[in-house]
């Protein structure tokens, strides 16, 4: 291996340097262990009233010794973390009131290290949804080897997949990654195939492994072939570990103890953060590297190996012009118009009235809830927010992440309206429904045009099924061109309407958000409805490259 040649000739170059030398006498000293190790322990919302903690099951460690260079610190699932300083926060994720030992190893010069260990008692509330768990359980997940992007890095925190390197398909053909399987049992064992192609007639556990240079010896394994920074077809054998959901800040997060990993070995606390889990087959994971250098981005599915996937749409605009990640913690006024009253229904005898109150901004969602409450003479309260005289343009595509309300009579919205509204007058500015929901209706989705002619109940609409839209967040798009306007959920066209120089399509077009209650498509509401939000994650807008 290149590592070994290296050290040889650094070691003979040594050797001639030092009987090169005058003789004269080092006295290096001698190499002692850090001392004094002590460590202090935090657990994350300690009260008097909750002694456990606040149930997220985070702890704050900070040890310090003297004479220490780095700590490292094992826990009993088989996990570790080494860092320079002292403090240390870790997510525990096991359900319920546990006890967990952790021992903190502090290393000097020259590999010296001294020891101790450190007892907490921590409370984890969190119960993983049950369509995530039926999801997960059971299946042979793999990487997506024919995706663009099935695999890259980027900075760590980066919300953008792959921003900084991204696989073309099959790139890592013959790496050892391709060929592996993970499959999350429901009695919580994880189990890692290193090979799926030679079990057949009999199970033979041999396989290998790609990963980072370095890292990849922290599984004990030798050989593999080393190129640039990755480390290709180690030899390894499957093994089983254990999984367990957390959702530390709100990020869904699959966490897996000892050495297990997913797709290509980078060390780190083994947890991979579920950035989308709206494709019905499909799971994007990232996780920070051992070193915190990277952000790697994996994309999985459980689809069985020769389904015809459908072909990836290509998008004609790849330039961000505009977005709203509402990371702020509150909403942009400057952009967004918050629309109040009913305004006789808003033409569809709509039943809600709609308040600056319904709209918030929170852990980085926009959130428009509707609510059973008396306002203004109406029972039902909402909201509807537009970037009218303030965002405003002509074509492109339009990416919105969203998370839909339910219940009889939830009527949202992701659409826009022609900026000459105020002139023309609708239908003769033009309508484009991204995105219509009706909760009467649950996991259909609507898209719909409307323009003179075609304009009320006579749009132009089209409607796909979408797996559960209420609970997870789905991508919802729309690509305007001037001879097209296609619909998209999770990036998969299901409605196109053909654009004309004397559609009123062709001009600028703004943005609204909101959720009805009621009215000609919304329809009867349930008597036992009390509120329901639509969760907005970002909005992007792209435009050709100018």
């Amino acid at each position: 291996m290149k590592n070994n040649i290296i050290n040889i000739t650094l070691s003979v170059f040594m050797l001639v340097f030092y009987t090169s030398c005058v003789d004269d006498d080092f006295d290096f000293g001698e190499l002692a262990s850090p001392t004094n190790l002590s460590v202090e322990t935090q657990v994350v919302g300690q009260s008097d009233e909750m002694p456990y903690g606040d149930g997220s099951g985070q702890v704050v460690f900070d040890a310090s010794a003297e004479g220490a260079m780095t700590y490292k610190y094992i826990f009993e699932d088989g996990s570790s973390k080494t860092i320079s300083g002292g403090s240390y926060t870790h997510q525990f994720s096991q359900t319920g009131t546990n006890v967990y030992t952790v021992t903190i190893i502090a290393y000097g010069p020259g590999g010296t290290a001294s020891s101790t260990m450190a007892e907490v008692e921590v409370l984890v509330t969190y119960e993983p949804p049950a369509e995530l768990i039926e999801k997960l359980v059971g299946k042979e997940w793999r990487i997506k080897a024919s995706a663009p992007g099935h695999f890259g890095l980027g900075p760590v925190g980066g919300s953008i997949p792959v921003e900084w390197y991204g696989a073309g398909p099959n790139e890592k053909e013959g790496t050892g990654m391709y060929d592996d399987r993970y499959i999350f049992r429901e009695d919580g064992t994880f189990v890692h195939i290193v090979d799926a192609t030679n079990d057949d007639p009999t199970q033979d556990p041999s396989g290998t492994i790609t990963g980072r240079i370095n890292l990849v010896d922290q599984l004990g394994a030798n050989g593999g072939t080393v190129d640039g920074a990755d480390v290709l077809n180690v030899p390894f054998t499957d093994y089983t570990e254990s999984w367990s959901i957390s959702a530390p800040g709100g990020v869904e997060t699959i966490n897996i103890t000892g050495i297990g990993f997913i797709g290509y070995y980078i060390g780190g606390d083994h947890r991979y953060q579920i950035f989308d889990r709206s494709g019905s087959n499909e799971l994007v994971l990232r996780s920070t590297d051992g070193n915190g250098e990277f952000d790697w981005w994996f994309v999985l599915t459980s689809a069985p190996e020769g389904t015809q996937e459908p072909d990836e749409f290509e998008s004609q605009y790849n330039n961000l012009v505009w977005e709203q990640d509402f990371e702020s913690g509150s909403l942009d006024t400057d952009i967004w118009n918050i629309e109040t009253g009913n305004n006789n229904g808003w033409g569809n005898n709509e039943d809600q009235y709609y308040t600056g109150d319904n709209v918030t901004v929170e852990d980085g969602n926009l959130i428009i809830t509707a609510k059973a409450e008396s306002e203004s003479g109406f029972d039902y309260t909402s909201a509807r927010i537009t970037t009218k005289d303030n965002f405003e343009f002509k074509y492109g595509r339009v990416e919105v992440r969203a998370k839909l309300p339910g219940g009889g009579g939830v009527w949202p919205a992701i659409w826009m309206l022609g900026a000459n509204f105020d002139e023309v007058s609708w239908p003769a500015a033009g309508e484009i429904d991204i995105m219509e929901y009706v909760g009467n209706d649950p996991g259909v989705v609507l898209s719909t045009v409307h323009y003179p002619g075609n304009s009320g109940g006579n749009g132009i609409s089209g409607s796909t099924n979408v797996d559960n839209p209420e609970t997870e967040f789905h991508l919802y798009s729309l690509e305007w061109t001037p001879e097209k306007l296609y619909f998209l959920v999770d990036n998969e066209v299901f409605h196109t309407v053909d654009n004309t120089a004397d559609l009123p399509f062709n001009q600028d077009f703004f943005l609204i958000l909101n959720v009805a209650m009621g009215g000609n498509l919304g329809g009867e509401i349930d008597a036992s409805f009390t509120e329901s939000s639509m969760v907005i994650d970002y909005i992007k807008v792209f435009q050709a490259q100018e």
